[in-house]
């Protein structure tokens, strides 16, 4: 018999909000906040804004999987808030994820599509959301592994350059650890794991969606 795992799952929605509103669409992401609370498997939401005079709103909430997410989503007290909210608030992005975000988040699916209609005047374009399908985090052995695919050879030729440098073998070895760190770090965070995690993504996403009892 075959049985789907269940794992929380996040929802990441960003949304366009006429400025002119922001009184009003503070209490309708509040309202929705308050709805979502009182249904099963509820375990926590939240909202941003990027700035005063921005227009993008940031809402979070996270179900326990995604039967309960499911039910919050399809229901009439959402559809009712939501349908109240359409006068000030477009939705542009929409991302479901479990597990960890970071590195080894899965990127947009290239097979969504975004449907645009040009209003009557031509003067804009509404857009609908771009939906994100759940994709699973890969589990922490993995995790490991990529990392240190890249930090080993990152940390062998930094170290053998270091080593090279007059009297840097003879630093306090806090003080070669911190310069060294220093150095690596942002080589590894901006360069090397992107390369990592994309070159090894088939495998780091390979895991398995059902599981057999």
């Amino acid at each position: 018999m075959l049985e789907t795992e269940a794992r929380p799952i996040t929802v990441a929605i960003e949304r366009r909000i006429d400025p002119s509103r922001s009184v009003e669409a503070t209490s309708w992401m509040q309202a929705g906040t308050d709805l979502a609370a009182h249904f099963d498997g509820f375990l926590g939401s939240g909202w941003v804004r990027t700035g005063e005079q921005s227009d993008l709103w940031y809402m979070l909430y996270r179900f326990r999987d995604l039967d309960t997410l499911e039910a919050w989503e399809r229901s009439d007290q959402r559809g009712w808030w939501l349908d109240s909210g359409r006068v000030f608030a477009h939705e542009v992005r929409i991302e479901r994820r479990t597990g960890i975000e970071g590195w080894f988040d899965a990127p947009f699916a290239a097979t969504v599509e975004t449907l645009s209609a040009v209003e009557a005047d031509g003067a804009r374009a509404a857009t609908s959301p771009v939906i994100e399908p759940v994709l699973v985090a890969p589990p922490a052995w993995k995790q490991a592994v990529a990392i240190w695919l890249g930090f080993f050879p990152v940390n062998l030729v930094g170290t053998a350059l270091l080593l090279m440098v007059p009297t840097f073998a003879d630093w306090a070895l806090p003080l070669r650890v911190c310069v060294s760190t220093l150095i690596f770090t942002p080589i590894m965070v901006f360069w090397v794991l992107p390369w990592v995690t994309k070159t090894l993504r088939p495998w780091l996403l390979r895991t398995p969606h059902t599981r057999r009892r």
